[in-house]
């Protein structure tokens, strides 16, 4: 992977985790938080895609699948976090 690549995966991952964090709970993380759950998200949102069977095209398709695996991702912390 070189430099230009792996800053376009930071990019992702903090726009996504961004887009999560305001779905979720009105406002994103910071840029190392958003970073962080937009990452996870779309590791999650991946495996879960896949599990269904559900393929998903081009830079917006991972997007969206980045996104609902970080939604999940967060309500599954909140509900964590309230047990």
């Amino acid at each position: 992977m070189d430099i230009i690549s792996f800053l376009v995966f930071l990019a992702v991952g903090a726009l996504v985790g961004w887009l999560a964090g305001v779905i979720v709970k009105g406002r994103g993380f910071g840029v190392i938080g958003n970073i962080i759950v937009g990452v996870v998200g779309a590791v999650l949102g991946g495996f879960i895609f896949g599990l269904l069977g559900i393929t998903t095209g081009g830079f917006l398709g991972s997007i969206v699948m980045a996104t609902i695996g970080a939604i999940i991702l967060l309500f599954i912390i909140g509900l964590v976090k309230k047990a």
